[in-house]
């Protein structure tokens, strides 16, 4: 792994810190569509930040996702239930982008932020421990 790696991995990381905020601040201010949005960005950047450190990476969701959940949550690195949470979330995102009358509730919206915080803090925990090991 080179210094350009480690870089791009902690920008991604930064950029999902920043996405959770942003969920929160419109989350407060009652845009709960919004706040699902970009409670899913910030699992999603959290992801391709351990993404940055392999040689592999994807421009589609569809195939970060799947290749964290083959790759990172089949083989018990992350739980099954950080894959059904991160399923949750990416169909929500989806609905709520995506379907013209979908009307998001604040449950939902908090629910997801609760989704990205546990996703962002077991991705941080398992990168400052490849990071140890390196």
């Amino acid at each position: 792994m080179d210094n350009r790696q480690k870089e791009l991995s902690s920008y991604r990381l930064q950029e999902a810190e920043d996405s959770l905020k942003v969920a929160q601040n419109c989350l407060d201010n009652g845009f709960y569509k919004d706040s699902i949005n970009r409670s899913y960005y910030s699992a999603f950047y959290a992801i391709k930040a351990i993404l940055a450190l392999g040689t592999i990476d994807f421009k589609r969701h569809k195939d970060v996702v799947a290749y964290f959940n083959k790759e990172y949550v089949a083989k018990g690195i992350f739980s099954r239930e950080i894959g059904k949470r991160l399923g949750t979330l990416k169909q929500l995102r989806e609905k709520s982008d995506y379907d013209d009358f979908y009307i998001a509730s604040k449950e939902k919206a908090v629910e997801q932020i609760e989704t990205a915080k546990a996703i962002l803090q077991v991705i941080k925990e398992y990168l400052s421990c490849t990071d140890e090991k390196k």
